[in-house]
C-alpha cells in the first residue's frame, strides 16, 4: 500500500511530497514503508500521541464513508462540503488532514486561508464518479453545444463530487455546484436564468432532481462524453431541459429495485431510506430520499423499535445500526460495495501524514492552483447564495 503520486486527469491537484513546514526540521519525509507493519494497538497509540504533539494547530476532518479505524479519531466529521465549511471556519489552525477524497480535499483548500494547509492522506484516494467528468471532456461537450448554437441558453451545474477544475468551469460561465440536499433548489436557481442545464457527473442526482420538479423523462438526455453529441440527436438536444452527463456513484449503483422488494416482503413495517445518487427505480421505490445527513438526521430521530433499509454507504450504514440498537438497521443491498477509494485512508496513512507534520515535513498536500481555486469559489459562493 504505497503512496502513489498518480493523480486523476484534470483533477486540479499538485502533488508536495516533501515540504519544510516548521522551524523543527526540513529534512526528508519518512517513508510510508515503515508503518506498513505496525500492530494496531501501536499505530492507535503514535497516532495519539502524534495529535496531541501537534495540539491546536492541527484539525483532523473525517467523511461520514470513512473506515471506524480512522473515524474514531476525527475532531469533525461531516458530508464532504460541510466539512469544507468547517474547516474554513476554523481559521485558528494551521494544519487540516482531510480523512476523504481528492475533491473533498480541494474544496478544503479552495475555501480556507492561504496561511493553511489541506494535507490527503493516501493521494489515491479518488472519486470514480468525480473522474467520470473530467475538464477536457466537459469542454468538449460546451464546444459541441456551441456549435449547435446552444450552449448560450445553458447553465453548467456540477455536484460537489467533482474535481475543483470543473468547478471553476462552472464558476467562469455563470455556473454553480449544488450538494445532494440542495440540487433542487440549484436547478431551479438555474432555470430561472436559462432554458436548459448541463447536469455533471451523477446522472442519477439529476435525473432524480428533475423528475421531483416535474421534468419528464422526454425532457431528458443522457449525455455520454465518448460519443458525438454525447450521443443524441440535435434535435434532441435542443428540445430537452436538461442534459445528464453519464456518470454515476458506483456505491449507490449497486442498489436495485428488487432489493427494496426483499425487505418490504421480509421485514414487517420497514421503511427503506436512500440517497439520491442511486437510480431512478430504486428512488421510486423508496419511502424516503435524501442525502447522507438527511440519512443521519431521520434515523437519529426516529422512534425506538422503527425499522430501517438503507441504500448509502455500508460503514454509515453500520455505524447507524451500532450507535441506535433499540432500532433495526438493515443495509439495503446483499453485496456490499465499499467507497474503495476512500478506504484507502487507513491508520497506517494517517498516522504517516501526521509523524512527518510534527518532524517539519508536509507529505500530500493539496494545493489547488490560483486561478483554479478563484473561480471554484465564485461557483461555490453562488450556491451558498442560492435560497
Amino acid at each position: 500500500m504505497t503512496p502513489t503520486s498518480t493523480l486523476p486527469p484534470g483533477s486540479g491537484l499538485q502533488v508536495v511530497p516533501t515540504l519544510p513546514s516548521r522551524e523543527l526540521r526540513a529534512g526528508a519525509a519518512l517513508p510510508f514503508s515503515a508503518y506498513e507493519r505496525l500492530a494496531p494497538e501501536e499505530l492507535d497509540a503514535r497516532i495519539a500521541a502524534a495529535r496531541a504533539d501537534l495540539g491546536k494547530e492541527l484539525l483532523l476532518l473525517c467523511h461520514h464513508y470513512q473506515q471506524d479505524d480512522v473515524y474514531r479519531f476525527a475532531d469533525l466529521t461531516g458530508d464532504s462540503f460541510r466539512l469544507a465549511r468547517l474547516a474554513a471556519e476554523r481559521t485558528d489552525v494551521r494544519w487540516i488532514v482531510f480523512c476523504g477524497v481528492h475533491f473533498m480535499a480541494e474544496s478544503a483548500d479552495v475555501l480556507t486561508g492561504p496561511e493553511q494547509t489541506v494535507i490527503l492522506p493516501d493521494m489515491a484516494a479518488g472519486c470514480s464518479m468525480a473522474d467520470m467528468a473530467d475538464r477536457s471532456s466537459v469542454e468538449t461537450a460546451w464546444n459541441e453545444l456551441t456549435e449547435l448554437g446552444l450552449a448560450d441558453a445553458v447553465m453548467p451545474v456540477t455536484y460537489m463530487n467533482s474535481a475543483a477544475d470543473l468547478k471553476a468551469f462552472c464558476g467562469e460561465r455563470g455556473g454553480i455546484v449544488c450538494t445532494s440536499s440542495n440540487a433542487d433548489a440549484v436547478l431551479r436557481w438555474s432555470f430561472e436564468r436559462k432554458r436548459q442545464v448541463l447536469f455533471f457527473p451523477d446522472q442519477h442526482l439529476g435525473r432524480n432532481t428533475g423528475r421531483k420538479m416535474g421534468i419528464g423523462l422526454e425532457e431528458m438526455a443522457l449525455w455520454n462524453p465518448a460519443e458525438e453529441y454525447g450521443g443524441n440527436d440535435p434535435q434532441a438536444l435542443r428540445s430537452a431541459r436538461l442534459l445528464l452527463w453519464k456518470g454515476h456513484c458506483s456505491v449507490h449503483q449497486i442498489f436495485q429495485p428488487q432489493h427494496v422488494d426483499y425487505f418490504r416482503a421480509e421485514v414487517p413495517g420497514v421503511r427503506i431510506l436512500v440517497h439520491p445518487e442511486c437510480r431512478m427505480e430504486v428512488v421510486d421505490k423508496a419511502d424516503l430520499v435524501g442525502s447522507t445527513e438527511f440519512i443521519i438526521r431521520t434515523v437519529t430521530e426516529a422512534e425506538p423499535g422503527s425499522r430501517w433499509a438503507i441504500g448509502t454507504e455500508v460503514h454509515l450504514v453500520h455505524r447507524l445500526r451500532d450507535s441506535f440498537p433499540d432500532r433495526e438497521v438493515h443495509f439495503l443491498s446483499p453485496t456490499v460495495c465499499m467507497c474503495s477509494t476512500m478506504y484507502r485512508i487507513d491508520p497506517e496513512h494517517l498516522l504517516w501524514v501526521l509523524e512527518n507534520l510534527r518532524e517539519g515535513c508536509v507529505v500530500n498536500r493539496i494545493r489547488v492552483p490560483d486561478e483554479t481555486a478563484r473561480w471554484a469559489r465564485v461557483a461555490l459562493q453562488r450556491m451558498l447564495e442560492v435560497r
